[in-house]
């Protein structure tokens, strides 16, 4: 058994002690297998991201120029695939609900796997909490059912999508999907209609700061400007990485993994350019850059709108709406595992009877209705989100480097091109985008380590001393813990 592990005894879950015990504890804790193919986890991993390409990136425009965000959002996205070139051998070796916490538990002990999960868990719960506010501007600012923004359709958010959720997580995947479908059709329309006023000259038309160091008319910021822009590069791509957390339910997932994380990264690279390069040329980097609807703005030219702005105006409640759903369904999962195996209060894992972790789904959807409803505040809680993303990315990647180097001959159905000199580079890329998440938004990094300081007390105090070794995530680290004690005999 690992160490710091139990197996699961006493109340509120009553199971004895043994194998008996193990299984009657896990069996009102499973998760509906075979449920996604490859289609459908493309589709997930698609939709964590497609919001980010309607707003939100624009403003890296703000912080760098087009040149500043043009460079951040190539070196996102090489840190983006090389990360998920690490995810997918990663996934492929331990195919469970646990995602990162459980590669990072076998790979950096207890305390990485916690602290990797919690760093997820910051930004699944907080970023839905985001996009509801987005959507409820959305719904005000297209008129629909005379609706304006607040928390009675931040509500309706939350029990809508969280109970497609409770049905169960096929159907929910496929409602996931046919929204996504409606979003990436409507940027590739966007797209089309934005090059017929593309004009190169705008990209550039933000006036130079010369009292910024390396200014000029593409880096009108400066090279600082450049690593302000990070976090809004990661817009273009920031969710994909949950693609493993639906392991636990996928068909094959050790080869529809690979193939679901590769497909989807390749569409949001493609996405990213068309869009980010045909709104900027239509009407003007100066223009979009602190645009609540950059899209819209970009085909409205002389302030009126178009037929086909508002077909993007409504395009973007469905991208919005993808994101949501899809964010809700990563939360749960990763907090389904973590409490599976005692990091977090256990009955939070219950699963119903059509096998979705209920507790798992509601309690961070009342955590993220109430943050949305108090606080109304979408940019800082975004903020938030990626200051915990970035932390698990630098942990994902780095557990990638340990296995690769200290467990070589492990079974590796999928092998990360360039090894761990990939994950190396995520690594290195992750930590710089870490620490630009000061640059932006420091109150909001603060924030964040404020939450992962009450969540590492809980930890250290009470939760690290009750694990649960029947739980597929340690029985995996406690195997490479038996391995290693024999090569030492």
């Amino acid at each position: 058994m690992a160490q710091g592990t139990e197996t699961p005894a006493g109340p509120p879950d009553s199971t004895s002690p043994g194998a008996t015990g193990s299984a009657a504890y896990l069996s009102r804790r499973t998760l509906r297998r075979g449920s996604a193919g490859w289609l459908l986890l493309t589709g997930l991993g698609v939709a964590y991201v497609v919001s980010g390409d309607f707003s939100g990136w624009n403003i890296g425009l703000s912080k760098g120029g087009f040149g500043g965000l043009a460079v951040a959002m190539v070196l996102m996205g090489v840190m983006y695939a090389c990360l998920v070139f690490a995810l997918a051998e990663l996934s492929a070796i331990l195919p469970t609900a646990g995602g990162g916490y459980g590669f990072a538990r076998r790979a950096l002990g207890t305390w990485g796997g916690f602290l990797t999960g919690t760093a997820i868990l910051i930004e699944y719960i907080l970023a839905p909490a985001a996009i509801s506010l987005f959507i409820g501007d959305y719904v005000e600012s297209l008129g629909l059912f005379g609706l304006t923004s607040g928390w009675p359709v931040y509500l309706a958010c939350f029990a809508i999508f969280i109970g497609i959720h409770l049905w169960g997580v096929g159907e929910a995947l496929r409602f996931s999907l046919v929204v996504t479908a409606i979003a990436v059709a409507a940027l590739l329309i966007f797209a089309v209609g934005a090059f017929t006023e593309f004009d190169a000259g705008r990209l550039n038309d933000i006036p130079a700061d010369p009292s910024a160091f390396g200014s000029n008319s593409w880096l009108p910021y400066g090279l600082l400007g450049i690593w302000a822009a990070f976090p809004f590069g990661m817009w273009f791509f920031l969710g994909v990485e949950g693609v493993p957390l639906a392991a636990e339910e996928a068909k094959d997932p050790v080869r529809s993994m690979p193939k679901a994380l590769a497909i989807s990264l390749a569409v949001l690279v493609f996405l990213a350019l068309i869009t980010f390069v045909s709104a900027t040329g239509a009407q003007g980097a100066d223009a979009i850059k602190e645009a609540g609807n950059p899209l819209v703005v970009a085909l409205q030219g002389d302030g009126e709108p178009t037929a086909l702005s508002r077909f993007v105006n409504y395009a973007g409640l469905a991208g919005l709406v993808a994101s949501f759903f899809s964010l809700i369904f990563a939360g749960s999962r990763q907090l389904f595992a973590l409490s599976r195996a005692g990091y977090l209060p256990r009955f939070l894992s219950l699963t119903n009877r059509r096998k979705s972790p209920y507790l798992g789904l509601l309690i961070p959807g009342v955590i993220g209705f109430t943050l949305a409803a108090w606080s109304g505040n979408g940019g800082r809680m975004l903020n938030v989100a990626v200051f915990g993303a970035t932390i698990s990315y630098a942990l994902m990647a780095l557990s990638h480097i340990v296995l690769r180097r200290r467990e070589p001959d492990l079974p590796r159905p999928y092998r990360t091109p360039g090894g761990a000199r990939t994950s190396g580079v995520a690594f290195v890329l992750a930590c710089s985008a870490l620490v630009a998440t000061f640059l932006v938004d420091r109150d909001a990094a603060f924030i964040a380590l404020g939450v992962y300081a009450v969540a590492l007390a809980y930890f250290a105090f009470y939760s690290r001393h009750r694990l649960v070794a029947a739980a597929p995530e340690e029985e995996f680290a406690a195997l490479a813990a038996a391995e290693a004690e024999l090569k030492r005999d």
